[in-house]
């Protein structure tokens, strides 16, 4: 009964952590180009930067890495790009307009178990180029 106890206490902490995580998330985003966070498997950064100027930047990121656009999709409001790694672990990378002078990156590098060293340094390398 203890560790059932405490099992379901670890669970409601877990729970809490991930509702005020997103809170503090969206709150945080508010206020400009925040800090990279981990979210859903993402990690996704928002940017003083033009819908369009983050694409462009996107763009030369992947040519400049040697990563193939192997598919792109573009609406209005949202640019997605998927590439693959010489080692063949997908890269997905989505750009957000947010309004006319800010955007939101997300990039997964990897399928279930994504890696994030490999993603931060693709979202180095798109900061670099913006």
């Amino acid at each position: 009964p203890m560790f059932k106890t405490i099992g379901l206490y670890v669970l409601a902490a877990s729970m809490l952590s991930s509702v005020y995580g997103c809170a503090l998330l969206v709150a945080g985003a508010a206020g400009g180009a925040g800090t990279a966070a981990w979210l859903s498997g993402k990690l996704t950064q928002e940017f003083n930067s033009s819908y369009e100027n983050t694409v462009i930047a996107v763009r030369k990121t992947l040519e400049l890495e040697s990563l193939p656009i192997k598919k792109e999709s573009e609406t209005s409001t949202v640019t997605q790009f998927k590439s693959e790694e010489a080692n063949g672990k997908d890269i997905w990378i989505d750009v957000h307009m947010i309004d006319e002078d800010s955007s939101k990156v997300e990039i997964r590098v990897g399928g279930i178990d994504p890696d994030k060293e490999a993603s931060s340094m693709l979202l180095d390398r798109i900061k670099q180029n913006l």
